[in-house]
């Protein structure tokens, strides 16, 4: 892949980038530096990222409406305003336990919100992966050390979820009216020679595009599991993918310098950056979520 289809979208250097989401209405990409309890946003044309800090770990955000965006954090889901950046709690989760965080989240096309927690320290089963819908919260699955690579069909009949301590891709049938899971789990894929399945996004062809941590690359699986494309990408510890952009055309992908030694990084230097992928992707812009 031409090096020039790579480049820096931000120069901000989170220590855990994670979560981005694109929202059309601002045209502008957010996403978190996790540990840090940052919330970061970069609006198109404009050369600044733009950081707040949220004052707890948070990881993922959606889109209620024209007005406010729900943001999973350490202590559930609250309720921020665009304009003003108040932020409400709507839903509690594990609020009272202190040893563990959010983690990764989608929205699922019929608007419910399925995301993950994990511990701090990413201790073993220490985390779930939960469904939110229209103010209904229910556990899925418990005993996940590490939930990540949540994703949907363009339907919303087969959900994607993964925990990366495990190495495994899952898929699991849905109800694509509820986004409840149908059946067991099955393996999508598993066992990377390298790394570890990080997030993912799915596009409108229904293929996955997962983030290859430790090993650097942007790597996309056929709806059959076929691994169909690498893209390689200038940091060890790429994150999470989304698409961006009015026709969802192109993809960003946060990244990470936690864990990496002094001289890792010194060799390093672009880790923590969120990058721009400009290929030609057929991508699909997020649905709002209901609460």
């Amino acid at each position: 892949m031409p090096a020039d289809l790579v480049s820096v979208l931000s120069e901000h250097a989170c220590e855990l980038g994670e979560g981005p989401s694109y929202d059309p209405v601002s045209d502008t990409l957010y996403w978190f530096d996790i540990v840090n309890g940052l919330l970061l946003e970069k609006r198109f044309g404009e050369d600044r990222t733009m950081t707040t800090q949220l004052g707890q770990m948070a990881s993922a955000q959606a889109t209620i409406d024209g007005e406010r965006h729900l943001i999973l954090t350490e202590t559930g889901l609250h309720v921020r305003d665009r304009t003003t950046g108040g932020m409400a709690l709507h839903t509690p989760v594990e609020a009272t336990n202190a040893a563990t965080r959010s983690n990764d989240a989608r929205v699922h096309p019929c608007g419910a919100l399925w995301f993950g927690t994990m511990g701090k320290q990413a201790e073993a089963g220490a985390g779930r992966v939960y469904w939110f819908f229209r103010g209904e919260l229910r556990e899925l699955y418990a005993g996940v050390s590490i939930p990540n690579s949540i994703a949907f069909s363009p339907d919303g009949t087969i959900a994607y979820y993964a925990d990366t301590a495990v190495g495994r891709i899952m898929r699991v049938a849905c109800d694509a009216r509820t986004g409840l899971p149908e059946g067991e789990p099955k393996v999508f894929a598993g066992s990377p020679s390298t790394g570890s399945f990080d997030g993912s996004v799915v596009d409108a062809d229904g293929t996955l595009w997962n983030a290859r941590w430790g090993e650097g690359n942007l790597v996309a699986y056929a709806p059959d599991g076929e691994l169909v494309r690498s893209v390689p990408l200038p940091v060890s510890q790429p994150s999470c993918p989304a698409f961006l952009g009015k026709h969802a055309d192109r993809l960003a992908v946060t990244s990470a310098w936690i864990g990496l030694s002094d001289d890792a990084h010194r060799a390093e230097p672009d880790a923590g950056r969120t990058f721009l992928v400009d290929l030609p992707v057929k991508g699909r812009l997020e649905p709002d979520v209901l609460i």
